[in-house]
């Protein structure tokens, strides 16, 4: 068995820095600065390309600004305001970051290597509030919502991790927290992603995941920008999803449908439900049958996850026969299925491992 490699740091004194975060402003914001502090404007995109594309950390590296401008920036603005707590990689190329907040908060985010693929799975929020019963991230509840910066920040570490002359694919909002209940802040993020002068990762290659809230699915909608929508459903009738996901007694399952429909009928994405497969609570056939009816005529990819084990939580990954049966249901049914290949598991950055309470390092050891 190839156990993980376990990389940890130590936690950096703590003092207090009063510099602005970079990554929270917009080129437009940057172009105000610059222009206050007798700097031309169209230095933003020569700062943002050194940021972004030349993964730069240090403005004194930034060769063709002036002196003066370098050192005013590294006056005034930081470019990483966290730190790496720690790291652990997976025999199967999977990387997972550990990542402390300024504050003291702590989130994870992930890597995913497959083929020429380079994902990322990003977290918006420190913990998550939506209580769904598996899932490790909301176990302590929510703290607060990660600004703009922090999740651009954790995409840039990500980054910085690739070999020279590999770059990111993929975007994944599916880590710690409901990137929809810090809407504005995460769209913040991808419009930078998005941005040639940023991350140049095309909106369909960009997913944001949801439990389901119909308001802010709409103004995601009306954006206009054609992110790829990934609803976790998880249970296809109110009784069961009340237990499993907390947050359905106030929306309901019919509500969630609608709304991904309309979100469907604005920018014409296939959407996908995500299914997490729970060994003797969500994976019968009268289960299946039922998503088959909810599922047979709407344009998605069910995407079924058997469940990742969680210390502490009493759910059980199904039997390779209950997975079985699931799935010749499904596809008997006519639903576009896919069972995700699980990666780094080993290391619990698969779905619904990612936690943010550690066990901090004995600094005595």
């Amino acid at each position: 068995m190839n156990l993980p490699v376990i990389e940890t740091k130590l936690p950096p004194n703590v003092e207090l820095d009063d510099r602005a975060h970079l990554l929270d402003l917009t080129v437009d914001q940057l172009k105000v600065w610059l222009s206050e502090n007798g700097h031309p404007g169209f230095r933003a995109k020569q700062i943002i390309h050194w940021v972004y594309q030349q993964r730069v950390s240090d403005f004194s590296l930034m060769s063709n600004l002036p002196k003066a401008l370098r050192e005013s920036l590294d006056q005034s603005f930081r470019i990483w305001t966290a730190s790496e707590a720690a790291l652990q990689t997976s025999a199967d190329g999977t990387e997972k970051l550990l990542i402390r907040l300024a504050d003291g908060g702590e989130v994870e985010c992930v890597l995913l290597r497959d083929g020429t693929r380079r994902s990322i799975c990003v977290s918006s929020q420190v913990g998550c509030a939506m209580g769904c019963v598996f899932c490790a991230s909301g176990l302590d509840g929510v703290d607060r919502n990660l600004t703009t910066g922090e999740i651009l920040e954790q995409m840039l570490r990500l980054q910085a991790r690739l070999e020279e002359g590999e770059r990111l694919s993929h975007i994944v909002m599916m880590g710690m927290g409901e990137p929809l209940a810090n809407l504005d802040r995460v769209l913040g993020a991808l419009s930078v992603a998005r941005s040639e002068d940023g991350l140049g990762i095309s909106p369909r290659r960009i997913t944001i995941s949801t439990v389901g809230l119909p308001p802010a699915m709409d103004r995601l909608a009306k954006s206009g920008v054609p992110y790829n929508l990934a609803v976790s459903l998880h249970a296809p009738n109110d009784e069961l999803r009340n237990q499993l996901v907390p947050v359905n007694h106030k929306i309901g399952v019919q509500a969630v449908l609608d709304a991904a429909d309309r979100y469907f009928e604005a920018n014409g994405r296939r959407l996908t439900f995500e299914y997490v497969l729970l060994g003797g609570v969500n994976d019968s056939a009268d289960d299946a049958r039922q998503l088959v009816r909810l599922l047979k005529q709407r344009t998605v990819m069910l995407n079924v996850i058997p469940y990742n084990p969680v210390e502490g939580l009493p759910y059980q990954t199904p039997s390779r026969g209950a997975i079985s049966d699931f799935r010749q249901t499904l596809e008997h049914g006519g639903v576009n299925v896919q069972f995700r290949e699980r990666k780094g598991g080993e290391i619990d950055a698969a779905c619904g491992q990612l936690r943010r309470n550690r066990q901090k390092p004995n600094l005595n050891s």
